[in-house]
């Protein structure tokens, strides 16, 4: 038993004395062989991020994460650095000024300024434009990221084929060469970003404030209102009722001109094209005199040939009749009726010279086809004249309405001091724009005058697209080509 218990202890120390032997040969490998492993492993850590950094679309994951850092893997340094500070810049002005400014677009300022006390309050209008400012450079950085991004993975993707990249200076050249559409565009999409989409959104939110003569920024906070203004102009009132009156003939001053313009202007067209009239430069000459005159000084020459103390009365009065008032403040047709005159005056050359060009492409085999089939000249320019200028100038028919339908210089200029009974700082010969500018301008009830321009943008744009749609250059575009 003692024997048993004796070999038991001996055998286990030997396996005690076997293990530390064995654990100490490990330990010592370990650390001798710990510097190679060091090495390996970093090495191994290496490969993996060069394949998936240099041989993969890892880099684009990187520039999606922070702008420009997939462009220094792609080695395009100055690119890299560009979009780096693009986003340095963005952040810093998001801190520093952007929030406050989109804080200041939600609450338009919340500190009331007190003159006599010399406390400066917050400029609900500046806050309002800096906020509003804020936003385009918020899309614009949202822009330049997404360009970061898929910069980054069009120049992976050369890599990846084997080819090399341009470099930052050839980017550059190709600005001036392949890409000089960009460049070229680029000056007038800036352009209309800060000088019309800028100031078109300023005007859709003044719409949606109370900021009226009542108040005046800064003394003044303004607040968001809602949609008062539109039911201010769409409910019971002096408004409402001055609203559809002036509607009502906008809508036919613009339908009525646009056909008059249009129709003299192919008449007068047709006519110097006429092989049988003689002396086609000289009658040429004075429809385009009429056009090359700026408008205002047309108008005004009309406003004082028809004033009470114009040529017209006076040469009435010659002959004995009464003095007629055409321009006073109860000739509402009489006004209509010049202001129709005085504007074909003005715009019937520019029809007339682009409907010349286009009868001069005109096939005159069709004309001798109609002839011979014994069509009228009425019938041949009905069937073949009409429908092919129409065609032609169906963009430039939709243009004149616009422009007809916001026409602020002829009645302005006609009866620009008239208010008329009946109607709330407006004429009877007012139209929209016009009475936008009495409201906004000489009324100070700006909130309004941006609720119109919306409607008039809303209404002008849904007659437009229905002309066009239902005109044959958009259903019967084939025919014509």
């Amino acid at each position: 038993m003692v024997q048993r218990i004796t070999n038991y202890f001996t055998a286990l120390g030997k396996v005690i004395k076997n293990w530390f032997i064995k654990l100490g040969k490990n330990t010592k490998s370990f650390f001798v062989n710990l510097p190679r492993n060091t090495k390996n492993f970093f090495i191994g850590l290496y490969q993996i991020i060069k394949h998936y950094l240099i041989t993969s679309q890892y880099p684009v994951y990187l520039s999606a994460i922070v702008m420009g850092l997939g462009q220094v893997f792609n080695k395009q340094y100055i690119k890299a650095a560009l979009y780096f500070l693009v986003e340095v810049g963005f952040i810093l002005f998001m801190v520093f000024l952007g929030g406050n400014y989109l804080s200041g677009l939600i609450t338009l300022g919340v500190n009331q300024a007190d003159p006599i006390l010399g406390i400066q309050g917050d400029n609900s209008i500046a806050l309002m434009l800096m906020g509003l400012v804020s936003v385009v450079i918020i899309i614009v950085f949202i822009y330049l990221y997404i360009s970061n991004i898929r910069d980054c993975y069009r120049t992976r993707n050369v890599i990846l084929n084997g080819k090399k990249p341009n470099t930052f200076v050839q980017g550059l050249k190709d600005l001036l060469d392949k890409n000089f559409y960009k460049t070229v565009l680029a000056i007038p999409l800036i352009g209309v970003a800060v000088f019309s989409v800028v100031p078109i959104i300023f005007m859709i939110l003044i719409a949606f404030t109370n900021y009226s003569s009542s108040l005046e920024p800064p003394t003044d906070l303004i607040d968001w209102a809602g949609f008062e203004s539109f039911q201010t102009i769409f409910g019971a009132g002096n408004i409402s009722d001055t609203f559809f009156k002036i509607l009502g003939w906008n809508i036919l001053w613009a339908i009525l001109t646009t056909v008059i313009n249009y129709f003299i202007g192919l008449g007068l067209a047709l006519l110097l094209n006429s092989k049988k009239l003689k002396g086609k430069v000289f009658f040429r000459a004075f429809p385009i005199l009429a056009y090359a005159i700026p408008g205002f000084i047309t108008m005004l020459a009309f406003k004082f040939m028809f004033s009470n103390g114009g040529p017209i009365n006076y040469y009435l009065k010659l002959f004995g009749a009464d003095t007629i008032d055409f321009l006073g403040i109860d000739s509402t047709w009489t006004a209509r009726f010049i202001g129709l005159f005085v504007n074909a005056w003005v715009s019937t050359p520019s029809i007339m010279l682009l409907a010349t060009g286009i009868l001069s492409n005109l096939n005159t085999d069709l004309y001798e086809a109609a002839s011979i089939d014994g069509a009228s000249k009425f019938r041949q320019f009905y069937k073949i004249t009409l429908p092919f200028v129409v065609f032609s100038t169906t963009p430039v028919i939709i243009s004149q309405f616009i422009s007809n339908f916001n026409n602020f210089g002829v009645f302005y200029f006609l009866r620009g001091s008239i208010y008329s009974s009946g109607y709330f700082v407006a004429s009877d010969t007012d139209l929209l724009i016009n009475w936008l500018y009495r409201l906004s301008i000489d009324q100070q009830n700006y909130n309004i005058g941006g609720a119109i321009s919306i409607l008039v943008f809303i209404i002008t744009s849904i007659i437009s697209l229905l002309v066009y749609v239902r005109s044959p250059a958009y259903r019967k575009e084939d025919t014509y080509r």
